[in-house]
């Protein structure tokens, strides 16, 4: 292989390892969004449901400490690590009261990447594929 060749598939190599390097530089870290230290657990009724990649966001109305509704969003990890986690696309729906535990963003706001969601209508508790570390729990009994 002369020099230009050579050149020319070390460019090659550059250009795909940037092309393949380009979509996790995109992703955001959990550390940056959200604080480990501040945990969050609540209750509420789910208003929508966003399933799609990259993430999965649901919100859910939630009373506060005056009885006000206050509507929050919640990350949960990708579609396709929900479904090994035991979801489906309708695993949880608008109008079912669920308990959610997970982190508060860091911002302030009414936000928090859910580390699991329990049913309240089974008592069914699901892992929410979350980008920080959990353990799965399976379903009540």
């Amino acid at each position: 292989m002369n020099k230009v060749s050579k050149n020319h598939a070390a460019l090659g190599l550059l250009a795909a390892a940037l092309l393949a390097a380009a979509p996790l530089m995109a992703h955001h870290s959990f550390a940056a969004e959200y604080d480990s230290k501040k945990q969050v657990t609540v209750k509420g009724i789910v208003t929508k449901v966003d399933w799609m990649n990259p993430h999965v966001y649901f919100y859910m109305d939630v009373k506060d400490d005056k009885g006000d509704l206050v509507n929050w969003a919640f990350e949960m990890g990708p579609p396709n690590g929900l479904q090994r986690s035991g979801w489906t696309r309708n695993t949880m729906k608008v109008g079912d009261e669920v308990t959610v535990e997970g982190t508060l963003a860091k911002d302030g706001s009414n936000q928090a990447n859910a580390r699991s969601v329990t049913m309240t209508n089974t008592g069914k508790k699901l892992g929410a594929a979350s980008s920080e570390a959990q353990t799965i729990s399976s379903p009540r009994e």
